[in-house]
Order: C-alpha cells, then structure tokens, then sequence
C-alpha cells in the first residue's frame, strides 16, 4: 500500500479502516455526538413533547447524547455485561431477496427466498424494539433493502419510534437519484456500501448481477452522486461507509479502492473473507502454501483456522471463544423467525417467532428451489443453492422479542460458549467468523 495508514477496528477482527493522515480518519462516534440535533430521533421527541425552555432542551440533548455513547461502549465491552435486559441492536431483514449473486454470499449456496417484509409486521417489531429500549436497528440481513418499495418509510417509522441509530447495508445497485433523495430524507443515520474491487474487471467478477449485467461504472456513478445529493441538500445524515472484503483479487487493489471512494464517503474499510461456501481464493497461492507448511511442521491440522491482515502479518487459532453476537443483536428474517447470529444465514438455529408467517418461510425457500431446478431467468447463478439445514426448531409459538431474548432457547447457547462448550451447538460449530477465535501470530 503507498501513502496509506491502517486503523484496525474495534469491531471485526482483521479489518481496518484506510486513511492517509491521522487528521482525516473519520470518528463516527464523536459526529453523531456533536450532530444528536440533527438526528431524527431527536428531533421527534422534542417535537411531540413541545419542549422549548433551553435548559429542558439541553438536559434531553444531553440524555440522547450520554445513551448513544453508553450503546456504542456496551457494544465493544458487551461480554462485561453479559445480563442485559435488551440487544443492543435488532437486524430487520427488510428484504431477502437480492439482485446480486455474488460468489462469496451464502445465498449463492443456501436457497433464499425472494420475498420483503410485511409493513405491519415491520411497524410491529419496530414498537416491540422501542419498548424494550433497543437503541439500533439495522434493516439488512440477506438481501438489498433498497428493493423494497417502502424503504424510506421504514426507516422513518423506526427514527420517528425513537430508535436512536437506523443502519442499512447496500450494494448500491439501484441507488438513483430518487432513491438517495428518499433516504437522505428518511432521517437514516448509517449508510454502509459494499463493494468488492478497486477495478471493473475484479468488481464485475465478485458482483455478477442475477436478473441483468451488473455495472461498475454505474453502482460507481450510483455512490458518487449519493455524496453530491447528500452535499447539495446540505445534510449531515447519514453518515456512509463503503468496505470491500479482502480476496486474493481484491488485496492488491487497496491503493486503487481508497482512491475511488475517498472523496464520497466517510470511511473506507478493508473486512476479513468469511469463508460461505463459495470457496473462494482468499490469498496468494504462494502465502496460502506457506501457512499450509507451516501448519504440518507444527503437528496442526490442515484446516485450523488462519486470518492475514491488511499488513501482512500471519495468525492461526488452536481455540474458539465466547462470541459476542449473542449477547449483542437478535435477526430478524421477513417472515418474523428469529435468529442470534447474522452468520446463522436465515436463522437455522431459530430461536423464537415472531409471526405465525415464520412457520411458513420453508414453502417460500422451497419455491425458490423449484425455480432452480427449472433453470428459470434470475436463478441460473444459483444453480450450487441447496436445501438449508435446520439446526434447531423451536416450539411453534409466537412471542416477542423481550421474551425472546430472556428465553431458554438463547439461554442454552449462552451457557455453551460459557462453558467453552462451543462445538456442542451445530450452528456455532461450524462458523468462520473471525471474532470467535483467539487469535495467535506467526512467522510464514
């Protein structure tokens, strides 16, 4: 990398934010401190409550202030508190379906329904997540939001409710003009590209689109003119971010990456490959020799575990550890099956319902694979898509999130990963993610 600083994040384990002076690394934490007037939350609540004596006003900015930045320590120190009362965050799956079909996502090798979420069972699980106190929701899981018709609805349901932080991932494929107008507009506080490449011809690789070609010049376009709208209207939300997962075609694309999007977003991030089924070349063949080499030298398996950051440097695992997630978030599919983990593709290990309409998600995963099979437009991509697994099915009974969350069913995973009884959970056992593993450095 030429003239490029690394920020190695809290959060994700092997990924970085770029940055070229210490001056220009953006501190999202502090924005959303100095700019809580502006968040949408805010604003609703002193509207509703018609406050307009200054100190009134000033000792709720304050409150709104101190609650942002107590989520944001109780989400990197969350194994401190492993008794809260609420997640942190509830990941909405406001859409499944997707218009990508990328070799390094699980949908191209688990069959995934094409199908939104139902506006009333959104608004639903939005007042249940108020209630509770739940500060974040983010609005992704398997599919694109921006494909849902209601998108800037939703979220200003969620802002106006009271959540203090609204995230949405994005592909950017269909952000046009309109849209970034519509979700500037929404009162959204995070928006999170993603996008695989520092060049088309590796960009195009990774991102192939399902129904028609997919365009780097376009989604390019598409994240550029976000950042001239958003100007243009003189808004400070929502911040943005773009990440680009770190493959052997994409590592000697840093340099060129960070150009491309340095101007038009806040942070650009470099993320770790989480292996979903796609198999996909990770490192140089030769790096990836010496660490196999190393490993046999050593008396180690072939396949432990192994991560190279963004600087090189080699690290293997001999041991997994408490993961965070389940102390941190509940997923949410379209349907209402509830999930603990956003690397449990579709909620497998279910953990509780929602909605009666969770119990039916099977027929519509199974009217995706009838599709396949016929080799209709848009699913010939997924050809490789099987049948997922169900690892875990609760009793068919709907309940809400506090419930959920205090249930025995999330009880039981806790207590394995307490008891460093990990592998006893068939969801857990098999998970890539690299924030459950410690983490040891080596020389290649």
């Amino acid at each position: 990398m030429k003239n490029l600083n690394t920020f190695k994040q809290d959060i994700l384990v092997g990924s970085s934010i770029l940055y070229k002076s210490n001056n220009s690394k953006f501190n999202k934490i502090k924005f959303m401190i100095d700019n809580m007037e502006d968040n949408l939350a805010f604003k609703e609540y002193i509207k509703l409550n018609k406050v307009n004596e200054k100190n009134e006003y000033n000792n709720i900015l304050n409150k709104f202030k101190n609650r942002y930045i107590n989520y944001r320590n109780s989400w990197v120190k969350v194994l401190d508190n492993k008794d809260r009362n609420y997640p942190l965050s509830v990941d909405i799956e406001i859409a499944a379906i997707c218009d990508l079909a990328c070799p390094h996502c699980h949908r191209e090798y688990l069959v995934t329904p094409d199908k939104i979420i139902n506006e009333e069972l959104y608004k639903n699980i939005v007042d249940q997540a108020v209630k509770i106190g739940v500060p974040s929701l983010k609005l992704i899981w398997r599919g694109e939001p921006l494909l849902h018709p209601k998108l800037k609805d939703l979220i200003t349901y969620a802002k106006k409710s009271g959540i203090l932080d609204v995230i949405i991932n994005t592909n950017a494929t269909n952000l046009d003009e309109k849209k970034a107008k519509e979700i500037i507009d929404s009162g959204l506080d995070t928006l999170i590209y993603s996008f695989d490449g520092g060049t088309k011809e590796t960009y195009e690789k990774m991102r192939p689109g399902r129904f028609k070609k997919n365009s780097f010049n376009n989604v390019y376009n598409n994240i550029k003119n976000f950042s001239i709208v958003k100007k243009n209207n003189n808004s400070k939300f929502p911040t943005t971010k773009i990440q680009m997962i770190m493959t052997k075609d994409t590592r000697g694309e840093i340099d060129a990456f960070y150009n491309l999007f340095n101007d038009y977003v806040d942070d650009v991030t470099v993320t770790q490959y989480n292996e979903r089924g796609g198999e996909v070349d990770d490192l140089d063949p030769k790096l990836k020799l010496g660490i196999l080499d190393y490993l046999k030298k050593n008396n180690l398996k072939s396949d432990t575990p192994y991560m190279v950051d963004l600087d090189g440097n080699v690290y293997i695992s001999k041991k997994r550890k408490e993961c965070e997630q389940i102390y941190q978030r509940l997923m949410v599919t379209y349907s209402g099956k509830v999930g603990m983990c956003c690397h449990d593709w579709g909620a497998k290990h279910t953990i509780g319902y929602l909605s009666k309409s969770a119990y039916e998600e099977e027929n519509d995963i199974s009217e995706v694979k009838k599709k396949i099979d016929q080799k209709k437009k848009g699913f010939e991509l997924l050809k490789d898509a099987i049948l997922p697994k169900q690892f875990n099915t609760p009793k068919k009974t709907v309940g809400n999130l506090d419930d959920i969350w205090h249930g025995e069913e999330l009880k039981r995973v806790r207590k394995a990963h307490q008891n460093g009884e990990i592998n006893s959970i068939d969801i857990c056992k098999g998970c890539t993610f690299k924030d459950t593993y410690h983490w040891e450095k080596i020389k290649i």
